[in-house]
């Protein structure tokens, strides 16, 4: 069970009609003998647990991820290349940077195992791990962040140069680049500041990697690393106590986009200077500023009154208010990517029903200088040419919904008044696939100087080619660290997907210019999670599958220039290996059966020991619910309570859906609850800022009138997610105990007489 409370909501169906339909089938087959599952104590359950939370929670947290690969450019020497990356440390049990050594040439008759050697020497911010601001708090939240220690970083190549956040404090250290490669741990040198709060989201300017910018206390800062000049770029939010009064923020993602949509930053470097004509440079910031003052503010109040007596923030309940939109840009009701092309910036934007996607182009004389003034703005406007105008270069529609993902890659620019680039769609066959697109870049036909509004087509470029990579009916993975990777010299692209199962992620590679076999270049029998190498030279798979636990293989790229068909993979070294399952685990057997739509549904099913044939054991079914005792975590329980993003993509908006919205409900369909006692367990952090503890009190009050009995689990100090590892050991344990003695013992069968 996972030590997160995720959303989860019992069915209403469950107990209304599982009784009947079980009756049935028990009259039709021969009665079995049930088998109790040993019914211990709490102590001897807790003493179990902790020795399995120990070892899962080691293996989870041990291997490594974030990789970076960099050139050594030493020909006299035994490595080709270092990578960089973050694990835990045995040691001290943070995440932290480690580095390995690549060699040139391998003994292919014993497997290499790659040394882990620290990046980092011990330095004062591991005395702050664990003591988190709110805004860290949040962030990690929406992040699912559960480690301590540095939780990502960034890295400027030419430099060598890394920056990242640890503690209260942001820290930068160089290695690589101009410098060298260190072989003794390097003490990170902390970035001053004169900020009285903490500092979030730093990154490196790729044009000029002494300076770096991060968000402080809502607005956007920048810090020169080598001069330690500081400086504030916005000046939108003023930190007054009363969040009703302070609703603006600049470079900050929205809580809809952070939790529905993996966007966790609202600013971006553009990643070249601009000269200037007395030998200096321009260095230009994307940033999105936000209005919430017409978002609903809510206020959680917490039992520990001794450290923190109300926490308020702004949360966007569907049909309510409408969703935040980028001010600067105003083109489109909801959510945006943003980033750079070449000279131009490029924004991907869904609609608020996330029905129309659209990719645009934004020539930077779009942007105005800020003025409050109307009649100084609208000189400002009528100052930029006609020509000016964005470019649609792509879009979707769909009657149900588009998944946001995170692929996009735009080639090099041959013609001036063409772009071509690779996205991945969903919307022409159902499966998300791989699409080479060539669109024209034409003028506008609207006139800004003529007055009027444009029309819908005015900004849309003609597509001239679009040619799928990829085809089937299974799916290209493009979230949750799933990306393409593109060889322009060879033509080729690599990506992740479900070709060969839908049970195993695997990487692939396909010619994209002229797209013919689809190489699959991993090993079946195992789900990989893959990072391909700048070069497309290397790449490194984390695998595991139901008997083995995770392992973490580097490998290298062969073959021809003539063809994904001939590109094969070449094991290299072990940078983790797999330490084996507890001794006396066994392994989930998998099932499918066919659904009554005519789709093959897999699971996964744990048998318990020493199976004996002809007894009935009792089953923990992991859906929404169960049909003798059901258990719910953080339940959404009154869906106009959640938020816009996930509640409207698939229920529309509550005024246009009352009855789904109704019946989808269960706090509405209280009285259909079972009347007998410890059927229903709830459990639920206290301080929950997603599924706010608003909707297990509406449910225990509609539980209440109807005369339904529940048991109520709360965790005073957690949020959505449970973090301290005390709460998180209590909530399985707690879990376990009640499905022990009330589905499962002996006790359990006496008192369901």
């Amino acid at each position: 069970m996972a030590a997160a409370m995720e959303t989860e909501q019992p069915g209403l169906e469950i107990f209304e009609t599982a009784g009947r339909e079980e009756q049935v089938q028990r009259e039709e087959q021969p009665k079995l003998e049930p088998f109790y599952v040993e019914r211990h104590s709490w102590s001897q359950l807790r003493k179990l647990l902790t020795d399995t939370r120990k070892y899962h929670g080691y293996m989870m947290a041990k291997a490594p991820h974030d990789f970076t690969f960099v050139k050594k450019n030493d020909p006299e020497g035994p490595h080709s290349d270092r990578i960089y990356y973050l694990a835990m440390s045995g040691e001290n049990r943070e995440n932290t940077l480690f580095y390995s050594e690549i060699p040139k040439t391998i003994n292919k008759a014993a497997a290499l195992l790659l040394s882990w050697k620290p990046l980092l020497d011990l330095f004062p911010a591991i005395l702050d791990y664990g003591m988190y601001s709110r805004e860290e708090e949040l962030l990690r939240e929406r992040k699912r962040i559960g480690t301590i220690g540095i939780a990502s970083y960034d890295y400027h190549r030419e430099s060598g140069t890394f920056l990242f956040q640890a503690g209260s404090g942001i820290y930068h250290v160089k290695d690589g680049g101009p410098h060298g490669f260190t072989q003794q741990p390097l003490r990170p040198i902390l970035v001053e500041t004169s900020c009285p709060n903490i500092r979030m989201d730093p990154k490196l300017c790729p044009a000029d990697p002494n300076w770096i910018a991060f968000i402080h206390s809502n607005d956007i800062w920048i810090s020169n690393i080598e001069t330690r000049e500081e400086r504030r770029l916005t000046f939108v939010h003023h930190e007054l106590a009363n969040v009703e009064d302070d609703p603006k923020s600049a470079g900050v993602a929205t809580f809809v986009l952070q939790e529905e949509f993996d966007r966790y930053t609202g600013y971006w470097w553009s990643p070249k200077a601009q000269p200037t004509l007395n030998g200096g440079k321009v260095l230009r910031i994307l940033y999105e500023e936000n209005d919430e003052s017409e978002v609903e503010i809510i206020h959680v109040t917490s039992p520990m009154l001794e450290t923190r007596r109300t926490d308020s923030f702004r949360y966007p309940k569907t049909g309510e208010t409408p969703t935040p939109y980028i001010s600067r840009k105003g083109l489109l009701e909801s959510c945006c990517w943003g980033g750079y092309i070449s000279h131009c910036i490029w924004s991907i934007l869904l609609d608020r029903s996330q029905t129309r996607l659209q990719i645009v182009l934004i020539p930077p004389a779009l942007f105005i200088p800020t003025e409050d003034d109307a009649m100084e703005r609208q000189k400002l406007i009528d100052a930029v040419p006609d020509s000016v105008t964005p470019f649609i270069i792509y879009e979707e529609t769909t009657d149900i919904w588009i998944n946001i993902h995170d692929i996009f890659y735009v080639f090099p620019q041959t013609h001036e008044d063409e772009i071509e680039f690779i996205f991945a769609s969903e919307c022409k066959t159902g499966f998300r696939h791989l699409y080479r697109v060539t669109s024209v870049l034409k003028e506008s036909k609207y006139k800004r100087s003529c007055g009027g509004l444009p029309a819908p087509s005015d900004f849309k470029c003609l597509i001239k080619e679009e040619i799928a990579i990829t085809s089937g009916e299974w799916e290209v993975l493009g979230r949750h660290g799933s990306n393409i990777y593109v060889d322009e010299a060879k033509k080729l692209v690599y990506f992740q997907g479900t070709k060969d199962s839908p049970l195993e992620h695997h990487l692939y590679v396909v010619n994209y210019e002229n797209p013919g076999e689809i190489k699959r270049l991993t090993e079946r029998g195992y789900s990989h999670a893959c990072c391909v190498s700048q070069d497309c030279d290397m790449f490194i798979s984390k695998y595991s599958n139901q008997k083995s636990p995770h392992c973490v293989s580097l490998y290298r790229l062969t073959g021809p220039e003539d063809g994904a068909a001939h590109r094969t993979k070449e094991f290299w070294a072990t940078i983790l290996d797999s330490a084996g399952p507890l001794p006396d685990y066994i392994p989930p057997e998998v099932f499918s059966f066919e659904s009554s739509t005519g789709f093959t549904l897999y699971g996964m099913m744990y048998k318990p020991h020493n199976l004996q044939p002809g007894k009935k054991y009792p089953t923990v079914l992991f859906i929404y619910g169960g049909p003798q005792v059901a258990i719910a975590g953080a339940p959404v329980t009154l869906w106009i309570f959640y938020d816009t993003g996930y509640t409207e993509r698939y229920m529309g908006h509550p005024d246009h859906n009352e009855q789904g919205y109704y019946l989808g409900s269960v706090a509405m369909q209280a009285e259909k609850f079972p009347s007998e006692p410890n059927r229903l367990l709830l459990l639920h952090g206290f301080l929950d800022e997603n599924v706010h503890f608003a909707h297990t009190s509406i449910l225990l009050s509609f539980l209440v009138r109807a005369g339904k009995p529940y048991d109520l689990q709360i965790y005073p100090q957690e949020r959505h997610s449970i973090r301290v590892p005390e709460s998180g050991e209590h909530y399985e344990l707690h879990l376990l105990y009640y499905l022990q003695e009330n589905l499962g013992s002996h006790i359990a069968a006496l008192k369901a007489m």
